[in-house]
């Protein structure tokens, strides 16, 4: 019987082998030409292909459904692996930064630079490609872990043409000025290759970080569920406390439902069931929770804050309570 592998899956393998081949060429024409430029970029497909594999574990640890042990599912695997590749990136900048300063302080002559450049222009098309791909795949499936996948290797397109340039100058400059001095290029751009990484790495944490610290969605999404919920539901008096998060693709949205008081029990769950399915076609993955509850006109505060009913009607309701 055949294995079936699934979009988010089949993506990840894909970086995992990209990566594989991108390292090999880079070590061997880094050592060969004697560039930190392109060995530092060797170390940063090293960390891509790291992300890579605990990307391919997080997919699949993440579609798993919800068991006793975890009642609401294995989403935040995805935000977990997306901190330890940002942790995993800051490190190898560092040691990029410290390898550049050493050939700052004893440069070392570049010889082939053409096969550096190769090299690099090779990896930063592949890396486009593969990275266009992941970005793809993650917004259809809402994977945080292939959209940090993703920005690994976008990242590393950038480096990639910078290193090349850097290069390319020094291969050019030679054949032109034999005579010019330009040993130093090469670990400078190394640097500034390492501070893009820094760049990456900050963006990724602060990202995945965000979801772990269970933070609300976004403020366009929890904007539309109150317009929605406000607007599209005239059987609706109030609604209010709601709280949303998200763990990985799966979002968690609650909230307290105020229905008219002689609404049946029936009627008040077909109500319940059909705005769930509308906000879960809207926002996919998405776990809704609704707590239904009689309007009484006795308004608190945070009801009031959600109220549909006109004022003049409610206060109207209210005086008639109180008397």
């Amino acid at each position: 019987m055949p294995v079936v592998v699934d979009k988010k899956t089949a993506a990840a393998i894909l970086s995992v082998a990209s990566n594989s081949l991108l390292i090999i060429l880079k070590v061997v024409a880094g050592l060969l030409i004697g560039s930190v430029a392109v060995l530092s970029e060797a170390i940063h497909s090293g960390v891509d292909l790291v992300a890579a594999l605990i990307a391919l574990f997080a997919v699949r640890a993440s579609g798993r459904e919800a068991d006793e042990r975890h009642p609401f599912g294995h989403g935040k695997v995805e935000n977990i692996s997306g901190t330890i590749e940002a942790l995993l990136i800051f490190a190898a900048a560092a040691w990029i930064i410290y390898e550049a300063i050493r050939k700052l302080i004893d440069p070392q002559e570049i010889s082939m630079p053409f096969w550096g450049v190769g090299v690099m222009l090779v990896s930063a098309l592949v890396n486009l490609f593969v990275s266009g791909h992941l970005f793809k795949v993650s917004k259809e499936t809402d994977s945080v872990a292939l959209k940090a996948d993703a920005w690994h290797l976008r990242t590393d397109v950038y480096t990639s043409t910078g290193v090349m340039v850097g290069l390319l100058v020094i291969w050019v400059v030679g054949m032109i000025s034999p005579g010019v001095d330009l040993r130093w290029l090469d670990p400078v751009v190394a640097i500034l290759v390492a501070l893009l990484i820094l760049k990456a790495a900050w963006d990724l944490a602060r990202e995945s970080g965000r979801d772990l610290m269970d933070v609300s969605l976004p403020d366009e999404d929890v904007a539309w569920i109150k317009q929605f919920i406000h607007d599209g539901w005239p059987q609706v008096r109030s609604f209010h406390h709601l709280r949303t998060r998200k763990a990985g693709p799966n979002r968690f949205i609650e909230f307290h439902l105020v229905v008219d008081e002689h609404m049946s029990v029936g009627a008040a769950h077909t109500l319940n069931d059909d705005i769930v399915a509308a906000i879960k076609e809207r926002l996919a993955e998405s776990r809704v929770n609704i707590h239904v509850e009689p309007c009484e006109f006795e308004c608190e505060e945070a009801c009031l804050g959600g109220c549909t009913v006109d004022s003049a009607e409610r206060d109207a309701r209210r005086s008639g309570k109180n008397i």
